[in-house]
């Protein structure tokens, strides 16, 4: 819609003398049980304008709706205001109502008095009450200036872009592509699969993880509507919701998929340089020249152009075809209607020394266990360390996961990682009853904080390990178990000193040939794409989503979703959820090929904007703002002119233009005026307010 449409649709008044209806909802309680809303409505029937003033137990069940509505057909109210919970639970709820009744749906405020009044003033109902009042009065207020708006459409491509190739991604891709979406598939390594492809097994039913893994690849990979780039990393974005443009950059993978398996063998066997397995996580090392797993997709090998020396013996051992050592880079650019970010999370590197990590040889990572009892791992599934048999496996939970200030030391971000990774016990179990599964004879010490097996199913595996003879030992944060080298001449290299709580705080020394860290998930250091696209982050580090009930999947910037660990630590299960999830917002999103935008956005004043740019410095959504010449008493003259589906109406824009020239529809100064004007105002009601 354009912004001269949108003018005019503004600027069509309502009546002069509004008919406004306020409703104050008990919420169950949760409200009335500290705010008096009988004196709230009371005060409120008073006020210029206002036609209507009740209230109900619940406004936002079908019967308080339904008042709403009649009251706009038969009493004829042409403004709503609801005092309630917040605005993100039931604004938009509201504003359906009024919808449904024949009435704009802008012509209607809402007041939170549920967070922002009785639940943070319940020990003075009379303040609280005052409070409400004047919140209430100032909507009121501003619901006299409101005027009808319009949304803001816009086309929509009948594209998404999918960001990171792991399981969440290729879930995401593939329901995407069964909705009639145009998907590309964007992964920066050079394979699909991402973190599930470095396990054997997956909880809680013991299934082949590369198994499962390999037929949504096959399924990704062979359907039409859905184009895979691997090695390929977003360098720059522009456009907004329905209409996204990415530039991508290809890196080349050196070798050809027309290379037979035998060739590419015979390459890797050849090339002299190598470096530790990301893939095994620095149990051993690989080529420059390498394939992670068999049966990974791309099928070919690719190149680390990190490592490669470009020595050219690989090329001779192909026979000169097939290895291509001189591949420019490409770019591309990929239109995208939504976005989807699955770019996954970061295991936490313990801290040289942390529990004798780095220090003391067999202290590993939980991760590093599960490549070991992988039977295509680096020890082909034989449980040894060091060339000798293990004998006694010692796993501490908790690490890098629940840190207390004063206790654990900051990360390099200077940040601890106070919250839960969640998924580390059930997988820190599933390894210990995997290993009394297959070593019998070898004892199995698990050291916890607390067991959080919260996801179905997941109870039965810590009741598994228990029957199966794992022994269980509980420790306090301020307390963890110290690793240290046993004495000279004990029977294992390592000793783990607890204090257990289950036996009343008795002082234990556990050997241990093997001490297994339950590493915890951190958040993946994606700051090029978080800028990019000005996402919002948690104070923990991950991607933030808009309301993590209501909303998700969603971030704070339209069309852009989320799905699986770069969100919150979420095991594989509740990623393949999310992504499914982001599918159906996206397609609801795209599927009519018109997107509708709230017309909260910036308006300029052609007559009183001077073009001297203020606004466009102080913009925050790039491109939102920019300066255009127009024609202008017989020459042409600079005017800033606003892009409605890039505007996010902070109204910084309003608070520095000097003339007055840009204000934000459904928050203009006169509005904001008039409602600090009301709180301010004398409300004879609040003194006889209850006590």
């Amino acid at each position: 819609m354009s912004q001269s449409d949108r003018q005019g649709a503004t600027d069509r008044q309502l009546p002069e003398s509004p008919r406004i209806g306020v409703y104050v909802c008990h919420c169950g309680g949760n409200i009335s049980d500290v705010v008096d809303v009988k004196r709230v409505v009371q005060a409120m029937s008073v006020l210029p304008g206002v036609a209507v003033a009740d209230r109900e137990m619940f406004m936002c069940s079908d019967a308080g709706q339904q008042r709403i509505a009649e009251d706009i057909r038969q009493k004829k109210i042409d403004r709503v205001v609801v005092a309630a919970c917040s605005p993100s639970l039931h604004e938009l709820t509201f504003r359906r109502t009024l919808s449904r009744a024949g009435l704009n749906p802008y012509l209607y405020e809402h007041v939170n008095i549920r967070e922002q009044v009785s639940w943070c003033s319940k020990s003075d109902k009379k303040g609280a009450t005052d409070k409400a009042i004047r919140l209430v009065g100032a909507s009121v207020a501003k619901a006299r200036l409101l005027q009808s708006l319009e949304p803001i459409r816009v086309d929509a491509r009948q594209a998404v872009a999918v960001i990171g190739g792991g399981v969440s991604g290729l879930r995401a891709a593939m329901d995407l592509a069964r909705c009639n979406l145009k998907v590309t598939l964007i992964e920066r390594s050079p394979f699909l699969g991402g973190r599930m492809a470095q396990l054997e097994r997956v909880y809680p039913a013991g299934d082949d993880a590369r198994e499962l893994l390999g037929r949504l690849v096959q399924e990704v990979v062979e359907n039409p509507h859905i184009m895979v780039h691997t090695r390929a990393e977003v360098i720059a974005t522009s456009g907004y919701v329905g209409n996204f443009q990415l530039r991508v950059h290809l890196h080349p993978r050196g070798v050809s998929e027309d290379l037979r398996p035998e060739q590419v063998q015979a390459a890797i066997a050849v090339c002299p340089e190598n470096v530790e397995s990301d893939f095994d996580h620095g149990l051993v090392r690989r080529k420059a020249i390498y394939q992670v797993y068999p049966g990974c997709y791309p099928a070919t090998a690719a190149i680390d152009w990190q490592v490669c020396t470009r020595c050219r013996r690989c090329v001779e051992a192909v026979g000169g075809e097939g290895i291509t050592l001189d591949a420019k880079p490409e770019e591309i650019t990929v239109d995208a209607g939504a976005i989807v970010m699955a770019t996954g999370f970061d295991l936490y590197q313990p801290r040289q020394n942390e529990y004798g990590y780095g220090t003391l040889p067999g202290v590993i990572t939980l991760p590093q266990l599960i490549r070991l009892l992988d039977k295509n791992g680096p020890t082909r599934g034989v449980l040894r360390w060091n060339g000798q048999p293990v004998r006694n496996v010692c796993l501490i939970h908790c690490v890098g996961s629940r840190q207390v200030a004063g206790i654990h030391e900051p990360g390099p971000n200077g940040r601890l990682n106070e919250y839960c990774s969640r998924v580390c016990c059930t997988a820190t179990l599933q390894a210990a009853q995997e290993i009394k599964e297959r070593f019998p004879e070898v004892n199995v010490f698990d050291f916890y904080q607390d067991i959080r097996t919260y996801g179905r199913g997941h109870e039965q595996i810590y009741e598994d390990a228990c029957s199966h003879g794992v022994v269980f030992f509980r420790y306090r944060a301020e307390e963890p178990p110290l690793v240290s080298a046993a004495e000279e001449g004990a029977t294992t290299p390592l000793v783990v000193r607890v204090r257990d709580t289950l036996t009343f705080g008795e002082e234990l020394d556990v050997p241990a040939d093997l001490v297994v860290l339950a590493v915890g998930m951190t958040p993946r250091s994606i700051a090029e794409l978080t800028e990019m696209f000005r996402l919002p982050c948690s104070a923990d580090g991950f991607l933030q989503e808009v309301h993590p009930k209501l909303r998700p999947v969603e971030s704070a910037v339209e069309g852009v979703f989320l799905v699986g660990a770069c969100q919150a630590p979420m095991d594989i299960n509740e990623s393949c959820t999310a992504a499914s999830a982001a599918t159906a917002k996206a397609a609801a999103l795209l599927g009519k090929g018109r997107i509708e935008l709230d017309p909260f956005v910036a308006r300029v004043d052609l007559d009183r904007c001077r073009g001297e740019g203020k606004c466009v410095e102080e913009c925050m959504h790039r491109h939102a703002i920019t300066l255009v010449e127009i024609p202008s008493g017989g020459g042409r003259a600079a005017h800033a002119q606003v892009n409605p589906a890039l505007c996010g109406g902070c109204g910084m824009c309003a608070a520095v233009c000097p003339h007055g020239a840009i204000q934000v529809d459904g928050w203009r100064l006169d509005q904001f005026e008039a409602a600090v004007q009301a709180i301010i105002a004398d409300y004879p009601q609040v003194e006889t307010a209850h006590a």
